[in-house]
């Protein structure tokens, strides 16, 4: 399918992809406005970005001894224990051999190169072509790779499925005023209804999106409502400390919850909540991250409330059924850098009807 409208960038994956694998300097080698916005959120996140600046004389004749320099720079500057160098499309174009600057420059610190730019199909080529050089040098398992490259199928599938990609173009949405769906759901809660309550959210998003949870359980404490969350310790170094961070936080304002499945599993483990949810036959469903990973199958019949920060979710999920859908603008660009669970818009509103 021919897409019209805008979607995630192979080169801003890649550069997410470094910052799980505890990268310390990505170096872009391109202009100096690729990939700007999202260069800048990951300087929140405690990664440094850095750029070639190439200019249109280098276009032409080329940015390899500019590269080298950088990244002589970015080591005495910054004294980085692991360097990424990524590519973007004017390197790609002009032919630029990335490992062999990163032979030539003479530095000592761990470095792998990136061959990536923005024209592939799907985002998650930048992420595979992130992780096969850090899987050869010895950054994870070749089977942790194995493992990632299955999981980022699984989450391309439910995109076409019942995601964002599933047409040409979506209409973004702000969804369902949130204090008529909590109000909705506080009447839900005292008519005794049995209610699961699922965090199902993508890797550092879960720092806010559990928040929907955390004001759940401070609305009702001792409703009949069961809780799960993907917090498994599992995957990238990064990801793994994130959950374990949550869950904790979790753990400490009394939630009781299931972990089911690990923050960068939200793609696979639509068939396992699914199943769960079914033996625990609710009356109300409250999803909050990635709620189309569920499918139909496990949620007809069951009202429910979901929780995304997708504009272009909006849409699919009101067509499989969900009742009730809001959106956390703005929540991916909030959560980076956050080491503690955040108060989200929809749990302040939940907790206003205390």
């Amino acid at each position: 399918m021919k897409y019209v409208q805008p979607r995630p960038s192979s080169i801003v994956a890649a550069l997410y992809t470094a910052r799980d694998l505890e990268v310390d300097v990505a170096v872009l080698h391109g202009p100096s406005g690729c990939s700007f916005k999202h260069a800048r959120l990951l300087e929140e996140d405690g990664m440094r970005v850095l750029t070639t600046s190439l200019a249109e004389n280098e276009f032409v004749f080329g940015g390899q001894d500019r590269l080298e320099e950088v990244m002589r720079y970015a080591e005495e500057k910054f004294s980085p224990d692991r360097m990424a160098v990524m590519g973007t499309c004017v390197s790609m174009i002009i032919g630029e051999d990335l490992q062999a600057a990163v032979d030539n420059s003479g530095i000592t610190t761990e470095t792998i190169a990136v061959d990536i730019h923005a024209g592939f199909t799907e985002n998650i080529d930048g992420v595979i072509a992130t992780l096969r050089p850090a899987a050869n040098i010895g950054w994870i398992s070749h089977e942790e790779l194995c493992r990632q490259e299955e999981l980022l199928k699984a989450a391309n599938q439910v995109e076409r499925l019942r995601g964002a990609a599933v047409k040409e173009y979506i209409q973004p949405s702000r969804g369902d005023l949130k204090h008529l769906v909590a109000k909705r759901l506080c009447e839900c809660l005292q008519e005794g209804k049995k209610g699961v309550a699922i965090l199902n959210a993508k890797k550092e998003t879960a720092y806010m999106f559990s928040d929907t949870l955390l004001a759940l359980h401070d609305l009702a404490p001792d409703a009949n409502i069961s809780y799960s969350a993907n917090l498994e310790p599992r995957g990238l170094p990064k990801i793994r400390r994130d959950a374990e961070r949550i869950a904790s936080s979790m753990e400490k304002k009394n939630l009781p919850f299931i972990k089911q499945g690990a923050l960068d599993e939200y793609g696979a483990l639509g068939d396992k909540i699914g199943s769960w949810m079914h033996e625990q036959n609710p009356d109300f469903a409250l999803i909050a991250g990635v709620p189309h990973a569920i499918p139909r199958d496990y949620t007809d019949g069951i009202e429910c409330f979901s929780v995304t920060n997708g504009p272009r979710q909006v849409a699919p999920l009101k067509d499989i059924g969900h009742a009730h859908v809001v959106v956390e603008i703005d929540l991916h660009p909030k959560t980076l850098g956050a080491r503690t669970i955040l108060e989200s818009d929809f749990g302040a509103v939940l907790r206003s009807m205390i």
